[in-house]
């Protein structure tokens, strides 16, 4: 169960590997539990202990308890205790990874969004225009299929696809797994792309330097307002498929008041990976990021 949302099974618990324990090449060293099969006793009547509310606009709002989710069968209590378990060991990856990251010069970023946002096409875009500039090797994150790694490929960069099942997100495990595989060189670029879902990898350190959430211009622009945990985690905004604004009803700069209510330090750019507008502020931005960390790991 994932708790951080309410939805799926977690991913830390639910990962598999063939074998058992096993080091990776950067320093994790884990053990794996196989077969994680789950007996639940479902009590199905229906007791209701005021983890949710009506307000006066006649919403019904599950999130007002202590744990701020709602999860049939379980206390607001228990919730925050599973997640506190999940998270910390989420956490002791993260931090695993982070010092590979850190030790080889490594600029790694996590890009979040919804589905359909353009988060593939912007990779494709940046990795074909930074050929020659930047090293990036990339991870990619979806539930099913390998479709979002074989268009990488096509760049000619190198890239390894994660498929979750029935996860929600990308998990730090799972990170260290692949970049165990991609052994990015030093002084380059490592870009993650996650599931598509702007609720539970808010919640998911993997050892990046930042979280890079894309929105594209034909979501609407209170999206910040309603995923509000996404972009307080973010450090930088690019909002995508600027080419559509003249066919949209779309108020660019009320997005970005709506994302700088939520996250006042909230870095934001406008771009569109199909025509190239505003791409080149991007790349400044990640040119002098990922030269910043290989100088610092040069230092260390």
């Amino acid at each position: 169960m994932c708790t951080v949302c309410g939805c799926g099974t977690s991913a830390i618990e639910g990962h598999k590997h063939e074998g058992g324990d096993h080091a990776h090449a950067h320093g994790h060293h884990h053990h794996h539990d196989h077969g994680h099969e789950q007996h639940h006793d479902h009590d199905h009547g229906h007791h209701h202990h005021g983890d949710h509310h009506h307000p006066d606009d006649g919403s019904v709002h599950y999130g007002q308890g202590i744990a701020g989710v709602h999860v049939p069968g379980m206390s607001q209590e228990r919730i925050i205790q599973v997640e506190r378990d999940i998270l910390s060991k989420n956490d002791a990856y993260a931090a695993e990874n982070r010092r590979y990251f850190d030790r080889n010069g490594i600029f790694a970023l996590n890009f979040v969004s919804s589905p359909g946002s353009g988060k593939t096409s912007l990779l494709v875009r940046t990795i074909n225009d930074l050929k020659g500039r930047l090293a990036i090797s990339v991870i990619e994150g979806d539930q099913q299929t390998s479709n979002d790694a074989a268009r990488i490929r096509e760049t000619g960069a190198r890239a390894i696809q994660i498929n979750t099942g029935k996860g929600c997100h990308l998990d730090a495990h799972m990170v260290g797994h692949a970049v165990e595989d991609l052994a990015p060189e030093h002084g380059s670029a490592l870009f993650i792309e996650n599931v598509g879902n702007l609720v539970c990898p808010a919640a998911f350190d993997l050892g990046e330097a930042h979280k890079v959430v894309v929105l594209s211009v034909t979501e609407g622009e209170d999206k910040p307002l309603k995923y509000p945990d996404m972009f307080a985690a973010a450090d930088l905004m690019v909002l995508n498929k600027a080419d559509l604004l003249p066919h949209l009803d779309f108020n660019v700069g009320l997005c970005i008041a709506n994302a700088l209510r939520v996250n006042p330090r909230l870095q934001t750019l406008t771009v569109s990976a199909r025509t190239g507008e505003g791409m080149e502020a991007l790349y400044a931005w990640l040119q002098a990021s990922a030269a910043s960390r290989a100088s610092r790991s040069k230092v260390a």
